[in-house]
């Protein structure tokens, strides 16, 4: 889960020139930033005192810190977040760089199957971090047409087709004598009543059973483990992400050693906390960002993840994005991540209508 931080309060006009000034010349520089390279870089109509006694108010707002007492400051998480959420407009993409992506994707010769790898190359090209993009999934897994095979006395095989196109067989265990004309019974009357139904509906159905129904007892099996497999699909974990720009982190300063780049990855490879985060996203509908020690994994507590989910609301949802250190360009990157996921949405819906 993302953890939250505490709220700033509001900052005044001087207050947020200052931070947004100490974010930017630290993302250029990579260094701490001192009163006087704010002062002298940033024209901020301020004296060299006033700004000094901002960076003070700011440290102990929990926004910026001090690496060293001699040095200058940097951003905290929290100062990071409050400069990309709160201060910072996000940058437009250029009409002509609009132009252009749109062009790639038109040319794509694999169709959908290739967006998702042009999405995370555009977006390692334009935020100059690692672009992300994984494919589309139900946003509920559904029912499409089930069929039951008997395999042994007591055992059959359940083969449900689920509405992402996918064949999920499993064993199930049968009530004594069940033969295959049972099976093939319930098999067409579950067909004729309870398609396009999700894990919630499925199991609704089984505790709504009547008595009276023929082979009730098979079907309740059938439409218990139907329910329980559907579940099993929402909750999985992201089975596929595409990535590029690797290069791009490793460049930075704060990726000098490899082994961070690494350990960041090997984080993300899990899928268990990105197919969390798609969740979350998917569900919020609109631009997240998950910055530093605000990631669970604490191997990616020096990066920040910019995520934005694109498909057919109610149907099909994926998410893009990008993946950085703390100290990235933010308004272009939160600028790329919503064109890219606008333009995808635009692709894919109009793939579903033809």
């Amino acid at each position: 889960m993302v953890r939250r931080q505490r709220r700033t309060g509001a900052l005044d006009d001087r207050a947020r020139l200052v931070l947004a000034a100490v974010v930017e010349e630290h993302i250029r520089t990579a260094t701490p930033v001192g009163s006087m390279a704010i002062s002298d870089g940033y024209d901020l109509g301020v004296s060299p005192a006033t700004v000094r006694g901002v960076l003070v108010e700011l440290e102990e707002l929990g926004l910026l810190m001090q690496p060293h007492t001699s040095a200058g400051r940097i951003p905290t998480d929290l100062g990071y977040r409050t400069y990309a959420v709160e201060i910072a407009t996000p940058d437009e993409v250029a009409p002509v760089d609009q132009l252009m992506i749109r062009h790639q994707f038109g040319q794509a010769e694999g169709g959908a199957d290739q967006w998702f790898r042009i999405a995370a190359t555009t977006l390692a090209s334009s935020s100059r971090a690692a672009g992300i993009a994984t494919p589309m999934r139900p946003t509920s897994a559904r029912l499409r047409h089930l069929d039951l095979v008997r395999t042994a006395d007591r055992l059959a095989t359940l083969i449900a087709v689920v509405s992402d196109g996918s064949v999920r067989p499993t064993l199930l265990p049968l009530p004594v004598g069940a033969d295959q004309d049972a099976l093939s019974a319930v098999a067409n009357q579950l067909n004729a009543t309870v398609l396009d139904k999700s894990a919630a509906q499925l199991a609704a159905a089984a505790a709504g059973l009547a008595e009276s129904m023929p082979h009730r007892a098979i079907a309740r099996t059938v439409l218990e483990r139907t329910s329980r497999l559907l579940a099993e699909i929402d909750d999985a974990a992201v089975e596929q992400v595409y990535s590029d720009g690797l290069l791009n982190v490793m460049e930075a300063p704060e990726f000098a050693e490899s082994a961070r780049v690494r350990n960041v990855f090997t984080a993300l490879e899990g899928r268990g906390y990105l197919g969390h985060l798609v969740q979350e996203v998917a569900q919020g509908g609109e631009v997240r960002l998950f910055i530093g020690s605000e990631n669970s994994p604490i191997e990616m507590h020096g990066v920040s993840l910019i995520l934005a989910p694109y498909g057919v609301p109610g149907q099909a949802l994926g998410v893009v994005g990008v993946l950085g250190p703390t100290r990235m360009p933010y308004p272009r990157a939160v600028g790329s991540v919503q064109f890219v996921a606008r333009l995808l949405s635009e692709l894919v819906t109009r793939l579903h209508r033809a």
